[in-house]
């Protein structure tokens, strides 16, 4: 497994993960158990920043929640100064509980309801990126109705197919997200936009993808977008004052992935704006990272259970974690790297498939990987979990979801308590009717 940011092997043979011993780490907080560097975390968004401040544009970084929120990442994006997006009211009463400065929110989603437009306008997030017809008539309507002009920025699908798995491609034209370019319901969305008395565009949002390893999306998508600023300048006489290209830089799980350098991505991006917005005023240039932001900054740490070998065939080695904390090799075949972090120094010699304890024959962690010979009681370290892991734990087989812990500097803070068995039942509410103790029947 590739050490990452703050890892290192100790001089007992452990895993060591910002001044951590995960040895310690899992004796202390239990396994299955979230392990985040905090240091990666803070030098990779500020890599984003500066590799933006070579460019000289105008420019503004979101971190997109959706990959991890919790408390303390949300306090963790405000003390480095990016803007925050949202895709639920989950999302959004985190980052208002962390303290998050709201005008630093921006809303995101393809079907916000009634009650999470009404929480964020109460809450005076600073914009709406707005996604279909329905929403522009809602939101307008709940601004009509409080005396304000509501900042929109219009969600698009440029046409283009990112080189990625086709779950996690989102700028193809048959999407479910945002308004069309090639038919022109962009172009009638911001007429309706600039006819309106609660909304006021500002600009637009395109997002091509998840996990891609080459610029050519995102300078096909600059291109197109910057063809739409010049017919909507033409036709309506606005002026594109933001241009959002989202995010989906690819990060490194495997040695089969190389990601590009995050000043490549952003010098092609900015190389193409120039070119496309050529003889006017530049857009701001926002983009809004996520999974290359905490992706490779987390660690699952597991315990190793039972192990079963089936002779001539394969060696399983189950650990008591799967796809409850770690949905997405079953969700897109994510592959993962892993080592053993009780004993990481040692050289590989036998391969094994990591089994989770599921009661799913798909729910498998890892296929064929090269280890050291694992015994039962062994920890296994799995890299690059810190995106879309905690944030898609599930409660399947009522097992509980895992403790997270920030570590930095040889200091380790749990930022989201292990659930106990308590947590498991805690909403759960037993009729009358089949005599239940009063405590388990509903309130009124």
């Amino acid at each position: 497994m590739k050490l990452r940011g703050t890892s290192r092997i100790n001089e007992q043979g452990h895993l060591e993960i910002g001044g951590c011993d995960t040895v310690e780490l899992a004796h202390r907080f239990g396994t299955p158990l979230y392990v985040m560097d905090e240091t990666m975390i803070r030098r990779r968004i500020r890599s984003f920043v500066e590799a933006f401040e070579k460019t000289g544009l105008s420019y503004r970084m979101a971190y997109a929640s959706k990959a991890f929120s919790t408390l303390a990442m949300c306090r963790l994006v405000a003390e480095e100064g990016l803007h925050l997006d949202v895709v639920s009211d989950g999302e959004l009463y985190t980052a208002l509980k962390a303290g998050f400065p709201p005008e630093r929110i921006y809303f995101h989603g393809n079907n916000k309801t009634l009650d999470e437009l009404v929480m964020a306008l109460d809450a005076g997030i600073g914009r709406f990126v707005a996604d279909n017809f329905t929403e522009l008539a809602l939101l307008d309507q709940l601004a009509r109705d409080r005396g304000r002009r509501v900042k929109v920025i219009l969600r698009t699908t440029p046409g283009v197919e990112a080189h990625t798995h086709h779950y996690i491609q989102t700028g193809q034209e048959d999407s479910k997200f945002g308004f069309d370019l090639e038919s022109g319901q962009v172009h009638q969305a911001l007429k309706q936009c600039l006819t309106s008395e609660g909304l006021e565009p500002e600009g637009f949002h395109c997002h091509i993808g998840s996990q891609i390893f080459e610029s050519d999306g995102f300078r096909l998508a600059v291109r197109k977008m910057a063809a739409l600023a010049a017919e909507c300048r033409q036709s309506l006489g606005f002026r594109t004052r933001i241009l959002n290209l989202g995010g989906g830089f690819g990060i490194r799980y495997n040695e089969k992935d190389q990601p590009m350098p995050v000043d490549h991505y952003i010098a092609a991006i900015a190389e193409e704006v120039r070119q496309g917005f050529a003889g006017g005023e530049l857009p701001q240039i926002w983009l809004e990272p996520g999974r290359s932001i905490v992706g490779e900054a987390g660690t699952t740490l597991y315990r190793v259970g039972t192990v079963k070998e089936i002779p001539g065939l394969r060696k399983y080695v189950a650990v008591d974690g799967g796809m409850n904390d770690n949905p997405r090799p079953a969700l897109y075949h994510a592959s993962y790297e892993a080592s053993l972090a009780n004993r990481a120094g040692e050289e590989p010699a036998e391969t094994v498939s990591i089994a989770g304890k599921l009661c799913e024959s798909g729910d498998m962690l890892i296929w064929d990987i090269p280890l050291p010979r694992v015994n039962t009681g062994d920890l296994l370290a799995v890299s690059c979990t810190g995106a879309y892991n905690y944030s898609m734990a599930n409660n399947y087989n009522r097992l509980r979801r895992p403790a997270v812990v920030f570590v930095r500097d040889g200091e380790a803070s749990e930022v989201v308590r292990r659930e106990t068995l308590e947590d498991l039942i805690r909403n759960d509410r037993v009729p009358g009717r089949m005599g239940a103790p009063e405590s388990l029947m509903p309130s009124e």
